[in-house]
């Protein structure tokens, strides 16, 4: 019932001007902040260990504005899953979009690290490309379906769930499929090795390099920047990657984790700081959360 109220309620919300809609977002995501206290702890914990050069007043309105990116981001949903195409394009800046139509019909894996605007990505894309993604289920059957049905209006998109595997994805790379691909958060130890982010080491899928080998993909950075005050998003798809992937794959997932560093510095407001990112620790350190 909570879910469909919520729905509901983003629905009536996504007719509003994007200025308005970005503050009643902004709004949503001081509420967030104010009672999320799990959530607030660990973005809290993680900015502690990530960005120690910061004062912890620095790192608490650090949180707030994330907060309220991710309330903000959470409304603008209502304009990705029941807006026109229309609108759709005319929020979203295309950035660099040349450096993927270059490489059209040969496998390409987008790097999207998770940032909070990386569905509004994958939704701009769509209004243009086909595209193969895998999901995460969710805990309300509700949102699931309304997620799924929200990334396939536009095209022939392909989403798998992430118990599905990864080989429906690969298949459809190998057709020449873009690969919408999210390998920054913590899975757990499988397929992982501890890799710096922030100078902390953390568990970090290997899958980029070892797709990119086996798909003989390029790989294309894609990454999704929440502009201010309601001035709608840009999509940036940056130059493929030269000499990648290597023999290295600890090397390879080490450049993953730099380039995504980079554009978290350069926005850390908008990273996934509520993740469990360094949930796996190393043998015999303690947990962390």
């Amino acid at each position: 019932m909570l879910a469909r109220l919520g729905l509901a309620a983003i629905w009536l919300l996504h007719f509003l001007p994007l200025a308005l809609l970005a503050r009643s977002g902004e709004a949503l995501g001081t509420l967030f902040y104010t009672f999320g206290f799990e959530r607030r702890r660990v973005c809290l914990l993680n900015l502690a260990h990530c960005l120690p050069e910061l004062s912890a007043s620095e790192r608490s309105a650090l949180a707030q504005r994330h907060f309220r990116a991710v309330g903000r981001s959470l409304l603008d949903r209502g304009i990705l899953w029941w807006a026109p195409r229309n609108r759709i394009v005319g929020m979203v800046r295309l950035s660099g979009f040349e450096n993927l139509r270059a490489l059209s019909g040969q496998p390409v894996i987008l790097l999207v690290p998770h940032f909070v605007a990386l569905d509004v990505g994958f939704a701009r894309l769509a209004c243009e490309i086909d595209l193969v993604s895998i999901y995460a289920n969710q805990k309300s059957a509700v949102m699931n379906r309304m997620l799924l049905a929200g990334r396939t209006r536009f095209g022939r998109q392909r989403l798998f769930s992430r118990q599905e595997g990864v080989r429906p994805a690969l298949a459809a790379l190998t057709e020449g499929v873009p690969f919408y691909y999210l390998p920054d958060q913590d899975y757990g130890p499988r397929d992982a090795l501890f890799v710096p982010f922030f100078g902390v080491p953390a568990a970090t899928i290997t899958g980029l390099s070892r797709l990119a080998r086996l798909a003989g993909a390029r790989v294309v950075p894609c990454v999704t920047r929440m502009l201010p005050g309601g001035g709608g998003y840009e999509v940036t798809c940056y130059p493929a990657w030269e000499n990648f992937p290597t023999e290295d794959v600890v090397a390879d997932t080490r450049r993953m984790n730099a380039f995504v560093e980079e554009r978290v510095r350069e926005m850390p407001e908008q990273y996934f700081w509520t993740h469990k990112r360094f949930k796996t620790r190393p043998a015999g350190e303690a947990k962390w959360y």
